[in-house]
């Protein structure tokens, strides 16, 4: 097999890739679009999407942290937070706190919504699977096409070398008198024909293998080639295998009844999720919280000179004043800012109940939109079989038709090899004319045509069972 370098780019993302063959096997086709298509690589980000669902499911079931902090600065009248008495000043506060809170209960939705999140992961699995499976597909059409574009090829080339021979033996005999030159004109049309048919195939292999390249995203389309070998037919035992046995093992195994179940459980979850609302929710919550200001602060000054003394009350029965000493206060400064921090703090924590009394019927409503979600899901869960068991069925006519077709074919081709055969010695002896003997030459070519077309849809035809049958697309014979 011959290697080359060559770049190529990818169409969506242009990621270049170096030293790519030049001859690609089937096989490595399939596998290089499995790596680089498009759409699998969107289900594939579905996938990691699948993931942080989960992991945001079973955040829900963590407490929840959050931490504030503010520094403000208040001109006018405002509330001196050390005496509690308004008066027109400009001050500067600061206060932090941390809060947790947790979810006790939630009539078990946080844990439904985990389930739910599992759930979906595998169903984008599911998804992603199935996706490689139609890729595939049509990667493994598109380079049978271009095998059979080649061996059309071939074919018109081989009866064109026996139409040149002919050419160069009937201008010998046109020139010697013993062929009419009506015949050379006919054999020396033929061979335009043939020139001309070989044109058209061509530019249809160029075609086919633009349109694999593209489906492989390599733009490079000069350098790009498929490997030609003859490919044979395996697998062909599937085809005794009674129908309701390919049914019953692709339920078991095809994606899309897989992602149609999985899409009924989710169904299912939600439904369970939405009747968790008429339930009470119990939550418990934390919070330390302190403040620091860049206020003054009142502190002793000693007793008032002016007023050392203040009543502050007498006693009934002796009609005695009762004084207490008048201390003398002035502004000092402020305490340190930590010092503050720490005689200011304090904590409050608790539970809290919220039972749902009445919402306008929203969760009944929503409850009941979910019920019909889970019909939904069961009708598609159901048709979805059905389609698969119609879709077997078509599969297993259609490798038993193309199977047909092909024996036929090889029948007819055999049947023009002989009338060939049979024309060719009754055009040498000059008992038929050049024009009967190139329409017998044009029917061989035709039937050997045939032969290759109704191979490569066997072939393919077979495949498409095998799937269905269980066998892994990276497993399929060819």
């Amino acid at each position: 097999m011959r290697r080359i370098l060559l770049t190529a780019v990818f169409l969506s993302f242009g990621v270049v890739v170096s030293a790519q063959k030049k001859e690609w096997t089937l096989q490595e086709c399939i596998l290089y679009a499995l790596e680089n298509n498009i759409s699998v690589k969107q289900s594939q980000l579905d996938v990691e999407l699948s993931d942080i669902q989960v992991s945001d499911a079973f955040g829900n079931f963590l407490p929840g942290i959050n931490a504030s902090a503010s520094n403000s600065w208040n001109t006018g009248l405002t509330q001196n937070v050390t005496t509690g008495i308004l008066q027109t000043q400009t001050t500067r506060n600061f206060s932090a706190g941390v809060t947790a809170g947790v979810t006790l209960f939630d009539g078990l939705r946080n844990f439904k919504q985990y389930q739910y999140a599992k759930i979906a992961k595998l169903a984008s699995q599911y998804s992603l699977e199935q996706m490689k499976d139609d890729v595939a597909l049509f990667v493994a059409n598109a380079y049978l096409q271009v095998l059979f574009n080649k061996e059309n090829l071939k074919v018109i080339e081989a009866q064109h070398e026996i139409t040149l021979e002919q050419l160069e033996r009937a201008e010998a005999l046109v020139e010697a008198g013993s062929l009419p030159r009506g015949d050379l004109l006919e054999i020396q049309a033929t061979a335009a024909n043939e020139e001309q048919q070989m044109i058209v195939a061509q530019n249809q292999i160029e075609i086919s293998l633009i349109s694999l390249a593209q489906m492989l995203l390599i733009k490079d389309y000069e350098n790009f080639d498929i490997a030609e070998r003859d490919y044979e037919v395996f697998g062909a035992e599937v085809l005794d295998v009674p129908v309701a046995q390919v049914i019953e093992a692709a339920e078991e195994d095809r994606y899309e009844v897989k992602v149609a179940e999985i899409n009924r459980d989710l169904a299912e979850k939600n439904l369970e999720i939405a009747r968790g609302a008429y339930w009470p929710t119990l939550g418990a919550f934390f919070n330390y919280n302190t403040r620091e200001s860049g206020a003054g602060r009142f502190i002793a000054a000693g007793l008032d000179p002016d007023e050392p003394f203040r009543e502050i009350g007498f006693v009934e029965s002796t009609q005695e004043v009762v004084v207490a000493p008048n201390m003398a206060t002035e502004i000092g400064n402020p305490l340190p800012f930590f010092e503050q921090l720490q005689l200011n703090d304090g904590i409050s924590y608790g539970v809290q109940l919220n039972v749902p009394i009445f919402n306008g019927f929203a969760t009944r409503n929503q409850v009941k939109r979910n019920q019909v979600g889970v019909l939904r899901s069961e009708y598609q869960l159901e048709q979805t079989r059905l389609d698969l068991e119609a879709n077997v069925y078509q599969a297993q006519r259609d490798a038993r038709g193309a199977l047909k077709a092909y024996e036929a074919a090889l029948l007819a081709r055999e049947a023009q090899v002989q009338a060939y055969e049979y024309a060719t010695e009754r055009y040498n002896v000059g008992m038929t004319n050049a024009f009967d003997f190139s329409q017998s030459k044009f029917n061989l070519q035709n039937a050997e045509i045939e032969v290759v077309r109704a191979k490569y849809d066997y072939i393919f035809k077979l495949k498409v069972l095998e799937l269905y049958f269980g066998v892994p697309i990276t497993d399929l014979k060819f």
